[in-house]
């Protein structure tokens, strides 16, 4: 008799989704280890196998939110944008991967880690990493005009706080106009912020 093997990294995958699934629809405080195990459906032990601590769940579920966001922001850069289509285009990108709910996903934990001391240990070594890839693909997206301008670096991480804050606010925003609003004004000052004059 023929027994199925069962795939450890499908298995693994099935987790780290679940997890995912739970912070958007519970939040960190009612994303359980229980409630993934049943999201996923998978048994507790093969649960406690990938993943033997909460926090290392987590980090899981942090990473997938990081390279969802990563493949789709170099995914949308193959395309070709150019003059000034391409600021309004780097907005555009940049905003989606930095909101809904996969973004919140992550959000969730960043907040809960300030509390959290042990959540906190494994989220700070990645986070910086997640940083610097940020910066890797604000690079890629705005092209080299704007990213070879000397304060570049320092508009760039004042938009990516900017883009923080909205999906930090978003549900509590009254006015949905506001965001684009913001978008707007930013768009209109971030050319100057990096260092580019008009002829």
């Amino acid at each position: 008799m023929s027994t199925r093997r069962i795939d450890p990294g499908a298995v693994r995958r099935r987790v780290v989704e679940a997890t995912v699934d739970c912070l958007v629809e519970h939040g960190y405080a009612g994303t359980t280890t229980q409630k993934v195990q049943v999201q996923a459906g998978v048994s507790r032990g093969a649960l406690l196998h990938h993943f033997p601590s909460k926090p290392a769940m987590f980090l899981a579920a942090v990473q997938h939110v990081g390279e969802q966001q990563d493949l789709a922001v170099r995914a949308a850069a193959e395309r070709t944008v150019s003059g000034a289509d391409r600021l309004e285009f780097a907005f555009e990108v940049l905003h989606d991967a930095m909101s809904g709910p996969l973004y919140l996903a992550g959000y969730e934990l960043w907040m809960a880690a300030r509390t959290d001391g042990d959540l906190r240990s494994v989220l700070q070594p990645y986070e910086r990493k997640v940083g610097q890839n940020l910066r890797e693909l604000g690079v890629l997206i705005f092209g080299p005009e704007l990213s070879m301008q000397p304060g570049f670096p320092t508009a760039f991480e004042s938009l990516v706080q900017m883009f923080r804050g909205l999906a930090l606010t978003g549900v509590l925003r009254e006015n949905p106009d506001r965001e684009n609003e913001l978008m707007t004004a930013w768009r209109s000052v971030f050319p100057a912020m990096c260092g580019l004059t008009q002829a």
